[in-house]
């Protein structure tokens, strides 16, 4: 069983692939509820568990987290009972940080043990702060190339039970994931600043692209409520690039559903 979060659509992609490698399943965290999900008497029909997200600023989603912390504890003793192996994969544009070190601390303190973490290097979707941009076209299609392979590397390991802590951390993880995760919780998601300016067509694709449906139409126009994840699919889905952060997103590119593995939306 694979549970993930996707903004822009790299994660589900990876949790996808994963799952039919794996001949699992894998589901959406957003508006699940897990209660009921591990009912089987059969512990080894369970091979594994695993947690498919992306990186946020060198660490795990909020949404993420609070999933975990969500799970009834009788999943959890389920899990731990019939010692199922618990992994995790970051997508990241570049590195991950020490988001496994989080992400294991996350578990730990519901007594679970991680025993596997990788990574998948994915094009880069945040733009939200100065020098943070969507990739060029080549560095994007190269990485797009790649990622099937990575991703299949990963599956072959879970099959085999091979299991490692091995995602591409970066240079002074600690640093980026202590210091800047903690600044980006507290001041690096703010709903308010959200707009959508005089370009937009009321085509409402920012609506239906929301993973927690936080954006409504009204007047035929979006209105953002304060559920927001950060994880920019309104952004991103926009056909006109009427959606706007402030002035901050004026310049930036766009990380568009057609250019996204498979060609799919969120």
């Amino acid at each position: 069983m694979i549970f993930y979060f996707s903004g822009t659509g790299n994660s589900r992609y990876t949790a996808e692939v994963m799952a039919e490698g794996l001949n699992d399943i894998a589901l959406n965290i957003c508006g699940l509820k897990p209660e009921g999900l591990l009912t089987s008497n059969n512990g080894e029909y369970f091979k594994s568990i695993g947690f498919v997200f992306p990186i946020y600023s060198w660490g795990v989603p909020p949404i993420m987290a609070e999933f975990i912390k969500s799970l009834p504890q009788n999943t959890i003793d389920f899990i731990r009972r019939n010692n199922i192996p618990v992994w995790m994969t970051a997508t990241c544009g570049d590195e991950t940080g020490n988001s496994h070190k989080m992400f294991r601390k996350i578990i730990s303190k519901r007594g679970l043990i991680l025993n596997g973490a990788w990574s998948v290097i994915m094009p880069n979707t945040y733009v939200l702060l100065p020098g943070f941009d969507i990739d060029s076209d080549d560095v994007r299609e190269n990485k797009i190339k790649e990622a099937p392979k990575q991703i299949n590397a990963i599956v072959n390991k879970i099959r085999r039970g091979e299991w490692e802590i091995k995602p591409t951390v970066g240079g002074i993880p600690f640093l980026k994931t202590a210091l800047f995760y903690p600044l980006f919780k507290k001041y690096g998601i703010f709903p308010s600043r959200w707009r959508a300016n005089d370009k937009c067509v009321s085509c409402s694709l920012c609506s239906k692209s929301c993973p927690v449906g936080n954006i409504t139409m009204s007047k035929n126009r979006p209105q953002w409520g304060e559920d927001c994840t950060s994880c920019l699919a309104c952004y991103h889905a926009c056909p006109v690039h009427a959606i706007e952060y402030g002035n901050v997103t004026k310049r930036k590119g766009q990380y568009k559903p057609d250019q996204r593995p498979g060609g799919k939306p969120t």
